[in-house]
């Protein structure tokens, strides 16, 4: 017997052909016809290999010279009968030829294949479209930082209207990864280390670019940023109930309700089973349980690894018909590049009839369904001509919406004795490798893309009425303390010295280049310390006896306690925009108000970690710290004997210059059933002289449950202005439906009895609570 899809699709299919009989224009070509007909459709008029075709990525460079340009008419002709279902657009060439190359290519797809299936143009756009000279975002773990999905909405329009007049219609993003696991490179991807919080964002960069017609791929489907010793691709160990808890919500919050057109499945295993073949996850949870019906295309190379790195099949030569006998039924239905092209090997296993053909028809339906869905037939090629191109990419609309949201990214983490806002007549020396000289951004830029953007020092120039002196003092890479003696002479002969150190990665280029960065993609480390000369240029600035004002530039949390207490301020950036020069001068001297809260929670210690702020019930329950004390002594604890498992600054924390207090929390009602929503709100005051805005933050505890669950879970919040001197009341929802847990038979139940909400400034600052009952 026949699949049910299969099935279904023989009949649409016979249901087409006897409606498009009568007409010489096919069915699938109707843009009034529904999309399953015109799936059906199409999918009867196709080979084994047009069905192939889809199925494999392809590449611009197959056909253009990235060099001048020109056009290989036979790498044409070939990459479009064998890889034409997708083709990457992620290079660092001018637009025009970028839009130019996409317009050959769609163009000779349209005008000169039998059945005219236009391709997804995929390129990269976690933080910004990935082309020279588009607008750089700051890195997504900044963006959750601002607590303001809206803005988040915005940059992904933003970035689909730039990647959309070049012609590219598919976006590698968002991320719906979590970042508890501090060692791996690609924390500065993700939205943080919270599942609630990544999902309200995910889902507003998928809402925000698909509004725009670019089509978003959800990535790293799924549990993949928490590898064994942190360390890109290796195994993730957890289990079923971890898995549905903690790992998945995000994902769904993305797929599911904002509907994203496709997914990127992952490099690792988890529990022993490579994500890229984990029928489990890619087809009896996405699609048997959320009923999700685009498709999944693995990440770059991917598929060998089950041979080479998983060890599953043989890999010298490679097992290619291995490996889609492990994917493609799994669930993963298309194959990204960087690899052998083992979906190539697919007509050959239908021959000979070692591959069922309805597993490639389902999964090209999946690829087609999306694009007829986006409307990908009806305007294959969205580019516009060469002069309007400014008109779309890099405005000053877009420069502002950059600007803006760095701005709200930046948290405030100490202020001691008020040192900040500065004075703008102040003389201030401004210090350290990531002031000045280069953009220190996150990975996926384009190539030099770090010499273009506004750098501290040429914003803090700008903005100042007072002097402004410069030294770099050290190299972000180096031990060479011989630059200290300028630094220090400048800081002396200053008011008030900036000191800008941290992490660095590096463009597309320079990363797979081998050289040295301490994040990003294939970039792990086993400490969280400043590195080099840094730590030692903070301290002589800070021995000098200036207030010293220290900034954060990094991709991840930075473990150098010490500095929280001796720094006059600190200030955390997460990798900037091309404004982030601008963003942390208007946080400097108060143009605007600090109101960035953390999305990751910062340890005292890489041996600390994990550190997040969701921990299960029964785990940090008695610490007992120890400590070594800046004049060596040391006071010896138990958990941990010289150390704390408590975060040095929890999630959701950040300062502002403004002081709120929070009053009078109240419930809509006080009992609930699982299918209610609850109104929680509460008064804040703002008690200062300066307007500011809050992240009041909900978080919810089940007093009483079956299974081990979380102690507390973020599930709503609300980022509000509140006037100098006014009180603002701030009302979130939260449905009940969304406080169940996975119970001892791995079912989703909400549990009748108590739950807690608290309402707080961060997951440790709690300024009230309130109880209601589940019945």
């Amino acid at each position: 017997m026949l699949p049910l899809i299969s099935l279904c699709l023989v009949f649409s299919a016979f249901l087409a052909l006897a409606v498009s009989s009568n007409d010489s224009t096919p069915l699938y070509k109707d843009s009034s016809a529904s999309v399953e007909d015109r799936v059906a459709d199409l999918l009867s008029r196709m080979t084994i290999e047009d069905k192939t075709a889809q199925l494999v990525q392809g590449d611009l460079r197959n056909w253009i010279n990235t060099s001048d340009g020109s056009v290989n008419e036979t790498g044409l002709q070939w990459s479009m009968q064998a890889r034409a279902g997708s083709f990457y657009v992620g290079i660092a060439i001018p637009w025009k030829m970028l839009s130019d190359g996409i317009k050959t290519g769609q163009d000779y797809l349209m005008q000169n294949t039998t059945l005219a299936i236009p391709a997804w143009v995929q390129s990269e756009g976690i933080h910004g479209f990935l082309i020279p000279n588009a607008t750089i975002f700051n890195s997504p773990i900044a963006h959750a930082c601002s607590f303001n999905p809206s803005l988040v909405e915005k940059m992904a329009k933003a970035i689909a209207q730039e990647a959309r007049a070049l012609g590219v219609n598919q976006i590698f993003g968002p991320l719906a990864d979590l970042a508890r696991e501090l060692r791996f490179g690609r924390v500065e991807e993700t939205f943080g280390e919270d599942g609630f919080l990544t999902g309200e964002l995910a889902h507003a960069y998928v809402t925000g670019l698909q509004s725009g017609n670019v089509s978003a791929m959800v990535k790293h489907f799924a549990a993949f940023a928490t590898p064994e010793q942190g360390i890109n691709c290796a195994p993730v160990h957890g289990g079923e109930r971890e898995l549905r808890t903690t790992y998945l919500p995000p994902f769904k919050r993305a797929i599911i309700d904002a509907g994203a057109l496709s997914i990127m499945s992952a490099y690792h295993s988890y529990d022993g089973v490579p994500a890229v073949a984990d029928r489990h996850t890619l087809t009896e949870i996405l699609r048997g349980e959320w009923g999700y019906k685009y498709f999944v295309m693995s990440d770059a190379g991917a598929t060998d690894r089950l041979c080479k790195d998983f060890k599953m099949c043989e890999s010298d030569p490679i097992d290619s018909e291995a490996v889609v006998n492990f994917a493609l039924p799994a669930g993963n239905d298309v194959e990204m590049g960087g690899g052998s092209y083992n979906f190539e090997k697919i007509p050959n296993m239908i021959e000979s009839g070692r591959l069922p053909i309805d597993v490639v028809d389902e999964a090209v339906s999946r690829q087609l369904r999306a694009k007829f869905e986006v409307g990908l037939f009806e305007n294959p090629f969205t580019g516009v001509s060469e002069e309007e191109q400014s008109g779309y990419i890099n405005t000053p609309e877009i420069i502002e919406l950059a600007r803006q949201l760095d701005t709200e990214s930046i948290v405030l983490l100490e202020n001691h004795d008020n040192v900040l806002p500065l004075k703008k007549d102040a003389s201030i020396a401004v210090i350290g490798p990531m002031a000045h000289g280069y953009m220190n951004y996150g990975d996926y830029v384009p190539y030099r893309s770090q010499y273009r953007g506004v750098t501290p020092l040429n914003s803090i120039q700008a903005s100042s009425t007072g002097q402004v002196t410069y030294a770099k003092g050290c190299e972000r890479w180096s031990n060479d303390q011989s630059g200290f003696g300028e630094a220090i002479s400048a800081a002396e002969g200053a008011d008030v010295a900036v000191v800008v150190v941290g992490t660095w990665s590096r463009d597309q280029d320079e990363l797979w280049g081998g050289l040295n960065a301490t994040t990003g993609e294939h970039v792990d480390v086993h400490s969280l310390n400043l590195v080099g000369a840094m730590p030692h240029l903070v301290k002589a600035i800070i021995d000098t006896g200036k207030p010293t004002v220290v900034v954060f530039s990094s991709g991840k949390p930075i473990t150098e306690p010490w500095i929280s207490d001796a720094a006059s301020a600190l200030v955390q950036q997460f990798y900037p925009s091309e404004q982030g020069g601008h963003a942390l001068a208007d946080i400097l001297f108060g143009d605007a108000n600090p109101s960035g809260k953390l999305s990751v929670s910062f340890p005292y210690d890489i041996g600390t970690t994990p550190i997040y702020y969701d921990y299960l019930n029964s785990a940090r329950a008695y610490p007992d710290p120890g400590a070594v004390h800046a004049d060596g002594s040391m006071t010896f604890g138990h958990n941990y004997v010289l150390q704390s498992p408590l975060p040095l600054y929890e999630f959701g924390y950040g300062k502002s210059y403004s002081k709120f207090t929070y009053s009078n929390v109240k419930l809509s009602q006080s009992t609930a059933s699982p299918t209610d929503t609850i109104t929680v709100s509460v008064d804040v005051t703002n008690e200062s002289a300066r307007d500011g805005a809050e992240v009041v933050q909900l978080y919810v505890q089940d007093m009483v449950s079956s299974v081990v669950v979380p102690n507390k879970q973020l599930k709503g919040f609300s980022k509000t202005l509140v006037r100098a001197g006014a009180t603002e009341t701030v009302s979130v929802d939260l449905a009940v439906a969304d406080l169940g847990l996975w119970n001892i038979n791995m079912e989703y139940v909400v549990e009748p009895g108590e739950f807690t909400v608290h309402v707080g400034s961060s997951s440790k600052d709690i300024r009230g609570r309130a109880t209601f009952t589940v019945v």
